[in-house]
């Protein structure tokens, strides 16, 4: 895939990982730049491809408040074909922006995916909201937001621990703090870093793996914090270079304000790298018991924080317990769990359109 800018990195991206290999694919041209609005992202050649491409079912990834959305769902229902749509939200409340957002959506959700004829949810907090919406539970779907486990866990296997910590001038037995997003106001990764100067944990290191924004305001305050010097920031992190910051990492705290889900709890645990995340991450709902398979702690809350790295440094132990126990808990929560759930969000979404024929057998989903 091409380079482009990912404006809260603050940089051009290139994924160095293969995105389209696997499957058979088209590529439909965007007409806009990609960027925030409602026309950026503008794909026509959609209406031709599923018009004429005798679809049982389209599955749309792509926002309502894009108009590559409305492209694909009205030519999915021109033609009667299934349309499935959903949202990773968890909550009303907006990422930014004025509160009058909340209200909007209160007011309007309901009615935009009642259009869907099955809505396709990422976790147990998405489906929730659904529900709290009005959507009937059978027309809502847990498509768990998962990643390539076998990939990771293998990339994992391969990673020199040792060196790669080495290379950060930690230790054997120091503790690897991790922050591993972009540095943006809504992502708290000064939370991290408050907490981590309070906790006081000699020989301790805080690596911050990501780019944006507040990597000046994270480089001063560490310095008037005088932890400056067991401060790490490496910026940006392509894919391939992830499993070892995760592996020589040991706990990755997510200390986020909104976070619809959060893969990178996913691919910490499935490295054996434990997680700290706050309560307003949507993955930890579905992939943290608490003290069990990872840390919670309340969104904002320093002190509550600091408390989880105290704990963790004096009792590496039971670190290893919950990074095994991490590891187990990811094992039902792969693509295995994600494909079986989207066939049979497809096949209900195919028998609510077309009920008799599914009966007689003489339309099959595809």
């Amino acid at each position: 895939m091409e380079p482009g800018l990912d404006r809260e990195f603050g940089r051009t991206v290139q994924w160095d990982v293969p995105l389209l290999d696997g499957y058979r694919w088209t590529l439909v041209p965007n007409r806009g730049s990609g960027g925030e609005g409602f026309f950026e992202y503008c794909n026509t050649g959609l209406w031709k491809l599923i018009r004429e491409g005798e679809f049982d079912s389209i599955l749309c990834w792509t926002g309502y408040l894009r108009a590559s959305f409305w492209i694909a769902y009205l030519a999915a229902r021109v033609s009667g074909t299934a349309f499935l749509f959903g949202t990773d939200a968890t909550t009303l409340r907006p990422r930014t922006g004025p509160a009058w957002k909340q209200s909007v959506k209160r007011a309007v959700w309901p009615l935009l995916f009642r259009a869907a004829d099955q809505v396709i949810v990422p976790s147990s907090g998405a489906r929730e909201l659904m529900v709290f919406l009005g959507i009937p539970a059978e027309r809502v779907t847990l498509t768990p937001y998962s990643v390539d486990n076998d990939w990771w866990q293998a990339r994992s296997a391969e990673v020199d621990r040792k060196a790669v910590r080495d290379s950060w001038g930690v230790a054997d037995d120091g503790l690897v703090v991790l922050f591993c997003a972009k540095l943006q106001p809504w992502k708290r990764p000064l939370d991290l870093l408050r907490a981590f100067a309070r906790a006081n944990l000699p020989g301790a290191v805080l690596v911050f793996a990501g780019e944006g924004p507040l990597r000046e305001q994270v480089e001063a305050e560490a310095a008037e914090l005088g932890v400056s010097n067991r401060i790490k920031l490496l910026g940006f992190v392509n894919q391939s270079a992830l499993p070892a910051v995760y592996t020589a990492a040991d706990l990755l705290v997510l200390p986020s304000e909104y976070e619809p889900f959060g893969v990178v709890v996913n691919e910490a645990m499935l490295c054996g790298c434990v997680v700290a995340a706050s309560a307003n991450v949507g993955a930890a709902r579905d992939l943290i018991a608490p003290g069990k398979t990872g840390f919670l702690f309340p969104c904002g809350d320093v002190e509550a924080l600091a408390s989880v790295l105290r704990e963790v440094v004096t009792d590496r132990a039971r670190l290893a317990q919950i990074s095994q126990a991490a590891r187990e808990r990811m094992a039902t929560w792969s693509f295995r769990e994600n494909v079986q759930a989207t066939i049979d969000a497809v096949e209900r979404a195919v028998h609510r359109k077309y009920p008799r024929a599914r009966i007689e057998g003489s339309k099959q989903p595809r």
